[in-house]
């Protein structure tokens, strides 16, 4: 609908704190994103101001970026703006907050191994393994020089 969706680019600057809440995991931190400029007159990179946000996830999301997030990591985080403002003890208090859609390490900025989570009891217990199928054929045939070339379909009148 008519919500803010952005894409902050930063380092994780608290360790992530996870809670299991009735309403299932959830888990916050916080993210530094500072801005970087060409300075023109000194021929060099210069850091600029410094945002900090809010990130908050739930679900399964939660239980991953507890999991996985440590303070100095550099990440991307999608999701949701979410700007509040309060008056606490006389003064105006504004918050930033992102609720996460995606995580994920910054790859431009290092390497990372990526895991697949085991899925919940709950989820598993609920649905029924599948059968497993044949596997299939994901080699590149050899190119072969007594290769026939393909038949072209015969035309049906």
């Amino acid at each position: 609908m008519n919500e803010t969706i952005i894409c902050a680019v930063g380092n994780v600057a608290t360790q992530p704190v996870y809670r299991e809440l009735p309403t299932g995991p959830s888990a916050r931190f916080r993210l530094a994103v500072t801005s970087r400029y060409l300075d023109r007159g000194k021929n060099e990179w210069t850091d600029g101001h410094t945002n900090f946000f809010t990130v908050w996830a739930n679900r399964q999301l939660a239980t991953n970026a507890a999991a996985s997030l440590n303070v100095g990591d550099p990440v991307v985080v999608q999701g949701r703006l979410k700007v509040r403002t309060d008056v606490r003890e006389g003064q105006n208090w504004t918050s930033a907050d992102i609720d996460a859609l995606a995580i994920g390490h910054d790859l431009a900025r290092g390497t990372a191994a990526f895991r697949r989570a085991p899925r919940p009891d709950a989820m598993a217990a609920a649905t029924a393994p599948a059968q497993p199928g044949p596997e299939p054929d994901w080699e590149t045939p050899p190119a072969d020089a007594d290769r026939q070339p393909a038949q072209e379909p015969a035309m049906v009148t």
